[in-house]
């Protein structure tokens, strides 16, 4: 059998064939090697390993509640100040007949809604919400409210978290995007989302929702100003938490889209970065099993491409997303089934209909 081989990194290598654990510093050697191919080939290992030809996708309804928002992100193009120009809040009505629409177009398995930070919105609306789209559509798996977004409900409303989340469960949630993790090196979160629900405060968040039996995805963003030992501490405090809880079902590199934020003249990492840091976190996580590409972060051919670099999960066709596309994203906002199918079976790999609690549907 062919294999790559690469003199530098042969106890990393040896390590997970035996699989065993990596460590700090092997992450950090991991991201400093130019040798794509053979992080690629050691990625791969691990995600036939966990996942042998499957490759997972849902079909899924992006679904952006409110845009109002009081924290001050320099990577987000979305948010509105409360009474600014282009503010907008949907009634419960309005999120049942964009479901609505959605169902009647395409046979989605999933919600996903997350917005900003609207100090006008307390625990009823969210309640009724829930409790409506659960009655309406019953079968659907409502994903919804990054921790950041569950904080700052806790704090309004004077509940802790796990009184909150058990609150919203009972109204019908199945559980939380990972969204709102950003960076968790403090002196770097600071710079970027200082307002934000600290590190420490999200892993809390998570644990508490993972003790209560809901699902939760987790994520990072990259490509900002971060540096690669922080990108290593973030995937293992993760790792460490997954530990404790076996909560995470999935973990989702987020490329930082740049356009139209304050960072704009940075400008973003290439496709090179993108696929080194799919596959250092495949490697990293020994155990959350499932690596998720977010393509509208990338693009569709780069997300086909990540295939080969330790993702197993293509994502949804995340219908109506807004936050990326806001922020200068141009990948489909109506991607239809049968195109991520496609994606997936030209790869060589075999598609798996499933929604965030990863049970394969029947298609």
């Amino acid at each position: 059998m062919f294999t790559l081989q690469n003199s530098e990194l042969k106890d990393v290598q040896e390590k997970v064939e035996r699989c065993e654990r990596l460590t700090f510093d092997d992450g950090v050697r991991l991201f400093e090697s130019n040798d794509l191919p053979f992080l690629g080939f050691l990625a791969n290992q691990v995600r036939a390993r966990l996942n042998q030809n499957q490759v997972f996708y849902s079909v899924n309804l992006h679904l952006n509640h409110t845009n109002v928002c009081t924290a001050h992100c320099v990577f987000c193009a979305f948010a509105r100040r409360p009474h600014e120009e282009g503010g907008y809040t949907m009634s419960c009505d309005e999120v049942l007949a964009k479901i609505e629409d959605a169902v009647s177009r395409f046979p989605i398995n999933e919600v996903h809604i997350v917005g900003g930070l609207n100090p006008e919105l307390g625990l009823e609306y969210y309640v009724d919400m829930f409790r409506a789209i659960r009655s309406r559509f019953p079968s659907l798996f409502i994903k919804a409210l990054t921790a950041v977004e569950i904080d700052d409900l806790a704090r309004r409303m004077h509940l802790g978290w796990y009184e909150l989340l058990s609150i919203l469960k009972e109204a019908g949630l199945n559980g939380l995007p990972g969204g709102g993790a950003e960076i968790f090196k403090e002196a770097t979160r600071k710079k970027i989302c200082s307002e934000k629900t600290t590190s420490e405060d999200w892993l809390s968040i998570h644990k508490a929702a993972h003790h209560l039996g809901l699902f939760s995805n987790c994520t990072m963003l990259y490509g900002h100003i971060e540096s690669i030992e922080d990108r290593v501490d973030h995937v293992l405090r993760l790792r460490e938490l997954q530990g404790e809880t076996r909560g995470f079902q999935s973990f989702i590199p987020l490329a930082f889209n740049a356009e139209h934020t304050p960072l704009e003249r940075k400008g973003e990492v290439g496709g090179y970065t993108d696929l080194k840091v799919y596959a250092v976190s495949r490697l990293l996580f020994d155990n959350i099993r499932h690596i998720k590409v977010h393509w509208t972060t990338l693009d569709l051919k780069l997300a086909q491409v990540s295939l080969s670099f330790g993702v197993d999960d293509v994502g949804g066709t995340n219908l109506n997303e807004k936050i990326m596309h806001d922020a200068g994203n141009e990948t489909p906002t109506d991607l239809s089934e049968q195109s991520l199918k496609s994606l997936i079976c030209e790869a060589g790999y075999e598609p798996c209909l499933v929604d965030s609690s990863y049970q394969c549907e029947e298609k």
